[in-house]
């Protein structure tokens, strides 16, 4: 029950529309550039400003209705980080039907059931993913097709019918608009989680749960006219985080990088004179590297990098460092919009030691205005203490996080009746209010009834010179039940070395933190490790592929 006051006297049916956003830019700063690379296969840089997209989402949003779409359909989009998939977030929204953002990366059986869940209509797709788009139509029936190319119908070969193009399309409508207010509550956009057992699972994003997110995020990591975003993180991966929809609220040149490539990325970085970009250190490592080959004296004093997914590692914290950059670290999810966390510094962590302050940046920081948190004792359902000491699983609340999954069971799992959700991650939250995860529920290691967090072992070794990346899964065993397994991927320079002699210098790293018995009973060394569709280590296939390597 929610208990009411008396009356305000403001506008409170005044609806927070993504549309609205563009529509300030192009009033506010119609002149700040967004430049939009394209794919490699396709080369060329678009140079447009605020202005100028508004009115392509104008003309879109018209070609949209004259084809039948209404409010509450359902587009699919297959596509890069370009102008025309950033425009699709206004034109779509803005009639009121949903944007459903795919992942490029992910199966096709996965693909299928995704749009068959959410019953698309319209499929939008990039002319790099047109076999993509022909697999996913074999399955699937779309009312139509929009093909996001700078190419002719001449030059693009499909078989997909109705197909419309989407240059053609922009040039043949108005450039200009009448929006109609439309329930801030609606949905606008929908990503579909990854990783999970079973199918992927729907979340769909009101218009009002975005604005509200992308808001905070340009104020959290102080987002300003000034700066120069590069916007790395794939559209379809939780919304882009939101961040290209904060740079047209407060004016700020966006950079469209198109590839997910290190080296055209580091390129855009010096070239562009990046201040802020943000992604996974999946890919932030690797441009870290190409920036220290191409450009080894220079000193990047202005640039932010915002590290989420997973933590970022302490030697890449310090690398960004020595280039005069700074990393932030934040966290959250597909159902969380996703920021929940940033490390910020409060002043008693700027008056630590060097050494002490980088390690606390790799906490995943405090809970940002409008989430609600709490840990609970996963076997109790009590409610545990921020001292840094207790470690239960995060639940979440609040104005961007889900309250429940689209059109699927799994919700009363997964959220409570008084909308909590339950976020699987185990950690501790200190005096300070600062949230660090321990583990995954799914991935804590009970052997011998004591529990081994897998990710507190990743760190560790990861924080070795030797390491570019590890992990520790569980694996059965015919004593303790389950024991701690490594799999660890050498740098290039340490690849020579004598194994043995490398795992023994692990351990003895690992024994500075851990006791012998929580060390993995095995280290294997290889030359990748799988990642899921995001970017994250696939754990689920090793427990599976490494199931029996301590029965033998």
């Amino acid at each position: 029950m929610v208990l009411k006051g008396l009356p305000s006297t403001m506008n409170d049916e005044y609806q927070l529309n993504l549309h609205k956003i563009l529509q300030h830019a192009a009033k506010v700063h119609d002149e700040v550039e967004v430049v939009s690379y394209r794919t490699l296969q396709n080369g060329g840089v678009h140079t447009l400003n605020y202005l100028q997209i508004y009115e392509r989402v104008c003309a879109m949003a018209n070609a949209l209705e004259s084809l039948g779409v209404k409010a509450g359909d359902r587009i699919a989009i297959l596509g890069w980080n370009d102008h025309r998939y950033f425009e699709s977030y206004f034109s779509v929204s803005g009639i009121g039907a949903v944007l459903v953002q795919l992942n490029i990366r992910l199966h096709l059986n996965e693909l299928t059931y995704i749009v068959d869940h959410c019953g698309a209509r319209v499929l939008f797709f990039d002319d790099t993913l047109v076999e993509m788009a022909e697999s996913l139509a074999e399955r699937h029936k779309f009312d139509f097709y929009v093909l996001m190319s700078d190419k002719s119908s001449e030059e693009v070969k499909t078989k997909l019918k109705p197909l419309y193009f989407y240059e053609e399309l922009i040039s043949k409508n108005s450039k200009k608009r009448n929006w109609e207010e439309i329930d801030e509550k609606s949905s606008a956009t929908a990503c579909y989680t990854t990783g999970t057992m079973g199918n992927p699972k729907g979340v769909f994003y009101s218009h009002r749960a975005l604005i509200l997110h992308a808001m905070t995020s340009a104020a959290v990591f102080n987002i300003t006219p000034s700066d120069v975003f590069l916007q790395v993180v794939p559209f379809y991966h939780v919304n882009g985080w939101t961040s290209h929809l904060a740079c047209p609220m407060v004016g700020v040149k966006l950079i469209l990088p198109g590839l997910y490539n290190p080296v055209h990325l580091a390129n855009i970085i010096l070239n562009e004179n990046v201040t802020i970009a943000s992604g996974e250190p999946a890919i932030l490592s690797p441009i870290l590297e190409v920036l220290k080959r191409i450009a080894p004296t220079a000193k990047l004093n202005n640039f932010r990098v915002i590290a989420g997914s997973t933590e970022p590692p302490l030697e890449m914290i310090r690398c960004y460092e020595d280039i005069g950059a700074r990393v932030i670290h934040a966290y959250g999810a597909t159902e969380t919009s996703s920021l929940v966390t940033v490390n910020i510094p409060k002043p008693q962590i700027m008056a630590k030691n060097e050494e002490e302050r980088l390690n606390h940046m790799k906490k995943q920081g405090l809970f940002v205005f409008g989430i609600e948190a709490k840990l609970v004792d996963p076997v109790t359902g009590d409610e545990l203490p921020w001292d840094g000491k207790s470690v239960g699983e995060l639940w979440l609340r609040g104005p961007w996080v889900i309250k429940e999954y689209f059109n699927d069971p799994r919700t009363e799992e997964s959220v409570t009746e008084d909308k909590w959700w339950k976020s699987g991650d185990a950690g501790t939250i200190d005096e300070l209010g600062y949230f660090h995860i321990v583990d995954r529920l799914k991935d804590i290691i009970k052997s011998g009834g004591e529990w081994i967090p897998s990710v507190e072992l990743e760190k560790s070794l990861m924080n070795h010179p030797y390491v570019y990346e590890a992990v520790v899964i569980g694996v059965p065993h015919p004593r303790w039940g389950e024991r701690p397994l490594a799999l660890v991927v050498l740098k290039n320079p340490y690849k020579s070395k004598p194994k043995e002699q490398v795992e023994t210098e692990l351990r003895e790293h690992m024994l500075k933190r851990f006791s012998r018995w929580q060390l993995p009973d095995r280290i294997i060394f290889v030359e990748e490790i799988p990642k899921t569709s995001v970017g994250k280590i696939n754990k689920r296939l090793l427990r599976e592929k490494y199931r029996d390597a301590l029965l033998k």
